[in-house]
């Protein structure tokens, strides 16, 4: 469903935008999340929270200790997923650890069930993807994946014959946060992945403001914006002030 959904509107000639939340940082994250879909957003990414989030710097690694410190666990996540009824793909983005604990095979399952359909776990390497990949397309949930702009064109085409969904580029080399440039790389390993599959391609990591968002939405199909979005939320805008934000890389974009 999610790279259905993705292809079907770049098809229309929009360009698709994701924003990206913490489950369970705040009370009302499941408003948020009907929000931002209110407010534009093509999918949106939704974070499993976890205790040592490698790939992402320090307001997503914040907002996952709010969540924590709320009490939230995985399968909280995915109720508040299942019961906002959003009508536009969701992906959950989460760590290996979690993932293993659950059980593989448990834990597409109740992916699918909560309407999930599509999976980042960035820890996870292409070498060792198999027994989840398998798990996961058998439950329908389609598992993204990344290609930063250190990987080699071999690797790269490697991660895009196992890529569904979309594929992520990395912007730039680092864990997430907001940039005030996101350097010089995004073209090039856009056009690297370009070469080896027709699988939309999403920028993100470091993409910050409508400027930004619309920058590389010259350069790819989309753009996934999470730091500056959860930051917002951290400072407790709520609601309307994830639609506001939203809405203006959506302006922007178009």
């Amino acid at each position: 469903m999610l790279e259905k959904a993705l292809r079907a509107q770049r098809e229309s000639g929009r360009k698709l935008l994701i924003p990206y939340l913490m489950g369970g940082m705040t009370e009302d994250w499941t408003q948020s999340l009907a929000a931002v879909v209110a407010a534009g957003a093509d999918a949106v990414e939704v974070g499993i929270p976890f205790s040592d989030p490698m790939m992402d710097g320090p307001v997503i690694q914040q907002a996952a200790l709010r969540a924590l410190q709320r009490g939230t666990v995985p399968a909280q996540v995915l109720d508040g997923i299942s019961g906002a009824e959003v009508v536009v793909p969701v992906a959950v983005m989460t760590y290996y650890n979690i993932v293993f604990r659950a059980g593989l095979k448990r834990m597409a399952g109740s992916l699918a069930t909560a309407g999930v359909s599509g999976a980042i776990i960035p820890d996870l390497s292409l070498e060792e993807i198999g027994p989840w990949a398998t798990e996961a397309d058998e439950a329908g949930v389609e598992t993204v994946l990344l290609v930063a702009p250190s990987s080699p064109p071999d690797r790269v085409e490697r991660i895009c014959e196992r890529a569904r969904g979309f594929v992520y580029a990395v912007a730039r080399m680092g864990v997430t946060g907001e940039r005030a440039d996101l350097g010089g790389e995004v073209g090039a390993v856009v056009e690297r992945i370009r070469r080896f599959t027709d699988v939309p391609v999403c920028v993100g990591v470091g993409v910050s403001t409508p400027d930004q968002a619309a920058e590389v939405c010259e350069l790819a199909d989309g753009v996934v914006v999470g730091s500056a979005l959860v930051r917002r939320m951290l400072e407790g805008e709520g609601p309307d002030g994830a639609a506001e934000f939203v809405g203006s890389l959506r302006s922007a974009i178009d």
